[in-house]
């Protein structure tokens, strides 16, 4: 397995340096940043190759986590693709909410175990996939079209007519998971476990606001949505009809 590199933006020292020692054991390299400044400055300065995973936590001392994330999300180039699993010690469920919907993959409350951290990595990281070949080269099979919407799932990119969609890696996965079974309805459970990410209880929020960001990205008006339905007391179909 090779090696990733992961980017930490994290204060307290000494929980970064318990989590490098031990996803180094992991095949995982981290690089630590005690402050969102120097973070930020990483990532957009180039320094060393982009890394494959942000771990960021969300109370920071000189910047909300939060806020760290807007920016890395609005970042130019591929570097607003990367990656975000976001650390927070507060209990209020909201900020998850909000984490997500400015584009964080996932978020692990403190404190938790150093093996659920790696486990939360491991799939985020799967399912981004470990290659970046470019989609001319990618196999017609993998690319599924519905009217002018187009998924190329070797690619990882979403279009519609002829333009780039904007996805986080996790929603990418959740709208393969409904595209590959358009027709059936599936219960939030359902869609959950079919992208083999972490279990959520199917009344968590949480799921509800990755859909919203799927469906401003692919529906020609969200708020009439046309593709992705919801199915009132179940979950989720994504239908078959045609643009």
């Amino acid at each position: 397995m090779s090696t990733h590199t992961l980017l930490m933006i994290e204060d307290d020292v000494r929980l970064a340096d318990m989590v490098s020692d031990y996803l180094g054991q992991n095949s995982l390299s981290v690089v630590h940043c005690a402050d969102a400044t120097s973070g930020l400055a990483r990532l957009q300065g180039g320094a060393g190759a982009l890394p494959d995973l942000l771990i960021l936590d969300l109370m920071l001392p000189d910047m909300d986590g939060l806020e760290v994330c807007r920016r890395v999300r609005a970042m130019p180039g591929p570097v607003a693709k990367v990656p975000v699993l976001m650390l927070t010690a507060k209990g209020d469920p909201m900020d998850r909410v909000i984490g997500l919907e400015l584009g964080a993959d996932d978020y692990l409350p403190k404190p938790f175990e150093p093996r659920e951290l790696l486990a939360r990595i491991r799939a985020i990281l799967r399912r981004r996939g470990d290659d970046f070949t470019p989609a001319s080269v990618q196999a017609a099979a993998n690319v599924m079209r519905f009217g002018s919407l187009e998924i190329d799932r070797d690619a990882r990119t979403v279009s519609v007519a002829g333009e780039s969609a904007e996805l986080t890696s996790y929603q990418f996965d959740l709208l393969v998971a409904l595209a590959e079974r358009a027709g059936r309805v599936l219960t939030r459970d359902q869609i959950m476990e079919a992208v083999r990410g972490r279990e959520l209880e199917a009344f968590d929020r949480s799921i509800d606001v990755h859909m919203g960001r799927i469906r401003a990205a692919i529906e020609v008006d969200p708020k009439a949505p046309k593709r992705i339905l919801t199915v009132r007391g179940v979950g989720y179909v994504f239908a078959k009809q045609q643009d």
